[in-house]
Order: C-alpha cells, then sequence, then structure tokens
C-alpha cells in the first residue's frame, strides 16, 4: 500500500488521468478496475477521517490523499517508464552560467544552439533541455504527475531564452499570452550580410508555411496567406574584406509581432539581408567560407530578451539572455 498526497500542481484534474500519469505502463482498463475493486481511495472531506472510493471522474482537490492498495511489484512494474531521464541520457553539464531567472515558478536559461529541447528517439543518448532541466530541479519538485514545461518551441541550432514554468495554473494562463502576441514582447539578435535598407523598418509580408516540402524551402513569401509583422534595428555595421570578397555584416536588433514559423529567417531574406549561415535563405558558399575562416558552425540568431505578465509575481517581467559566446567571438574576429 502506498500514500500520495494531492499538491497544487497535481490538483484540479480527474482522478483516473492522474492514476495514469502515474502508472505509465497501466491500461485505462486496468486503472477503472483497480478502482472497481476498491484498491483506490480518496479521503477528500477532512470533517471525516475515512478513505472512500471515488469515481474515475472525481477532481483532486489540493490536499487530497489517495490511498492504493497494490503489491510492490504491480508498483514497480506500472510505474517504470519507457525513458528513463537519469538513465537513459549522455548527460552533458549543465552550466549555471546560463540561468537567466529562477523562482517558485519559473526557471529561465539561455539554450546554447544545437541542443534538442525535447527528448527524440527514445535510443538516442543524446541530451536535450527538458531531461536537464528536470535533472537540475529534480529535488525542488512537489508534483507527482507535472514536470516543468516549456511555453514555446524553438529551433535546434538557434541559441535561445527559454522559459520553464514549475506551476501548472501559472503555465496555463501563460499559454494564452504566448497565444495572443500583444502580450507578450520578444527581441532577437541576428547577424545579416549586407547593408540594411534602412537603419530601422517594418517587414509585413505575410507567410506561407508548405508541409512535406521537398526541393523548396519551407516557408515563403505568399500575399495570400498568414499575416507577419517583424520590427528591426540596426545595431552595429562591419565591413570585411578578405582576399574573395568584399562584404558588409550588419548587427541587428529585431522584435516580432506574430510567431510564424522561421519568420525573421524568411523576412530578412526578403531585404537581401539573410542571417548568416542560415542553410535554407541564403548563399551556402558563404556558408562555408565563414565556417572555414571564422568558425561560424550555426545560424546567427539568438533569442535575447523577452517581456511578459509573471502571474505569481503580479507584475511584468522583462528578462535577457546574454549574446551567446561563439556569436560574440564571430564579431571580434571580424573586427580585426
Amino acid at each position: 500500500m502506498k500514500l500520495y498526497k494531492i499538491e497544487e500542481n497535481d490538483a484540479n484534474q480527474r482522478l483516473d488521468k492522474f492514476l495514469k500519469k502515474l502508472f505509465p505502463r497501466a491500461t485505462r482498463g486496468l486503472l477503472f478496475k483497480f478502482n472497481r475493486k476498491d484498491k483506490i481511495k480518496v479521503k477528500f472531506d477532512w470533517s471525516e477521517w475515512k478513505f472512500k472510493k471515488r469515481d474515475n471522474e472525481y477532481k483532486l482537490q489540493v490536499w487530497d490523499e489517495i490511498k492504493i492498495h497494490l503489491s510492490d511489484k504491480d508498483f514497480d512494474e506500472l510505474t517504470k517508464k519507457e525513458e528513463e531521464i537519469k538513465t537513459n541520457i549522455s548527460w552533458e553539464k549543465f552550466d549555471k552560467k546560463d540561468i537567466v531567472f529562477e523562482d517558485s515558478d519559473l526557471f529561465v536559461i539561455n539554450k546554447n544552439a544545437w541542443i534538442n529541447v525535447h527528448p527524440g528517439d527514445h535510443k538516442t543518448k543524446e541530451s536535450n533541455v527538458i531531461a536537464l532541466v528536470q535533472d537540475y530541479l529534480w529535488d525542488k519538485l512537489n508534483s507527482l504527475t507535472f514536470k516543468p514545461s516549456l511555453i514555446h518551441r524553438i529551433d535546434r541550432d538557434t541559441s535561445w531564452i527559454l522559459l520553464i514554468w514549475k506551476k501548472k495554473d501559472i503555465l496555463m494562463k501563460l499559454v494564452n499570452d504566448f497565444k495572443d502576441h500583444k502580450k507578450v514582447k520578444k527581441t532577437y539578435y541576428a547577424i545579416v550580410l549586407w547593408k540594411l535598407p534602412k537603419k530601422k523598418g517594418t517587414i509585413t509580408k505575410k507567410l506561407l508555411r508548405i508541409e512535406n516540402a521537398k526541393n523548396e524551402n519551407k516557408v515563403q513569401i505568399s500575399e495570400k496567406w498568414l499575416n507577419a509583422v517583424s520590427h528591426y534595428k540596426l545595431l552595429k555595421e562591419h565591413i570585411l574584406q578578405t582576399k574573395e570578397w568584399v562584404l558588409i555584416l550588419s548587427e541587428v536588433e529585431i522584435e516580432i509581432e506574430t510567431g510564424r514559423m522561421h519568420q525573421i529567417r524568411v523576412h530578412m531574406a526578403s531585404l537581401g539581408n539573410p542571417i548568416l549561415w542560415d542553410k535554407a535563405y541564403w548563399n551556402k558558399k558563404l556558408n562555408s567560407f565563414f565556417e572555414r575562416n571564422f568558425w561560424l558552425k550555426r545560424q546567427a540568431l539568438h533569442a535575447w530578451k523577452i517581456d511578459f505578465f509573471h502571474y505569481g509575481r503580479e507584475r511584468l517581467l522583462n528578462l535577457e539572455a546574454r549574446i551567446k559566446k561563439d556569436l560574440v567571438d564571430f564579431i571580434n574576429k571580424i573586427k580585426k
């Protein structure tokens, strides 16, 4: 027999859904059978001290207690997961310098380029952000079924300020805010090729996403599709003279009002200012040149700043993730 106390992150969900998360290898039919045979009882009325059977649809409340009458063997078998976070991942050290902000509700990191956000194939040994974060927060979690979760998805080959929420109720509120882009301000840093048409401007070209694209770019300009708005501002301009070319490189700040796939990459390329090392939307020959001579091995795009309402603190929060060392080193090299 085991006893579980319902905390804030586990409350407000149906009993059967809680049990399915607690016992990932159990079928729904088996869980219903356990409940039908009185193996699962809940203490929900603190005026009484008895555990009683509850319907599968019962919505759990904070401080409810659940008593489950199963053998240790059944517990071990039903709680075993297909992917054990702490043993199946080939770990790389989580650098605490990449922690931008942390409180009891929120964990914010400065994600490196070329690291997956979510686990891939369960056979892979490659690290991913979710597993690294859950390992770091392992002893701080107070939930049986809720794990730290992301609100936004990001490109693998981009460095990024990444928000990870520790509490389910706040996560659900922020999900809606991120869908409504007027409530969240996102600012990016990029290094682009050539001189900008103006020191600052706004791009409003609509974007078309092509599913299962093979011999064409996945996102294209299309005046008949989705609205997309990007504001850009020149930060610095550099002239790079080599034996092969004379190049102008521009450091740019970009704020987006919409969150379309590849929006910044396509919008900047449409101006004639593609992001350096972008594999899809600019010159592959120059990719090779910058990798060979300046060790730039990923697109020069970084999610830099984010402003949003923190419901736990009940105030606006403005966060900034330092520009990654590889991009800083690249700028220093081209200055010489």
